[in-house]
């Protein structure tokens, strides 16, 4: 790995991106900067694995704020439980080893959606369960609501 190729990687991604794709088209892996190519690829993965944490958070946000809170239910709120829904079906549809990754995934949006509820609903963390009350399959379900 040149130095050059090192300083675009810091001083212009888009540059280094592209002059990276054109190495690997082309079959000169030994002037690619391999390294860091390993490293975007990584980040991706991270990446969809964050989408997931981040829509079952505010699915389930919804979803505590449906049960929790039922003389305030709302069109927007049933909306935003239908969209996130759909939107977690497809993401796993597209990436479906993140099936794996669901239950702990679920664990840390829980924490993160516990914050959220409060934070939106006005009462207190303890007012929601320490453990997610719902399951994965629950929460994706269409047919499915809190009581």
């Amino acid at each position: 790995m040149t130095d050059r190729v090192h300083d675009s990687y810091e001083s212009d991604f888009y540059a280094w991106a592209n002059a990276q794709a054109e190495l690997l088209r082309t079959g000169r892996l030994d002037q690619a900067d391999i390294e860091h190519i390993a490293e975007e690829i990584e980040s991706m993965g991270k990446a969809e694995l964050r989408e997931l944490e981040n829509r079952l958070a505010v699915l389930f946000t919804h979803l505590l704020k449906w049960r929790f809170q039922p003389t305030h239910r709302s069109r927007s709120w049933e909306l935003t439980i239908k969209e996130q829904r759909r939107r977690l079906r497809r993401h796993l549809a597209q990436n479906p080893s993140l099936k794996s990754k669901l239950p702990q995934a679920r664990e840390d949006a829980y924490g993160d959606a516990i914050l959220e509820a409060a934070r939106q609903t006005g009462l207190a963390e303890e007012a929601f369960p320490a453990e997610c009350p719902f399951t994965a399959e629950q929460a994706l379900d269409d047919g499915w609501w809190p009581a």
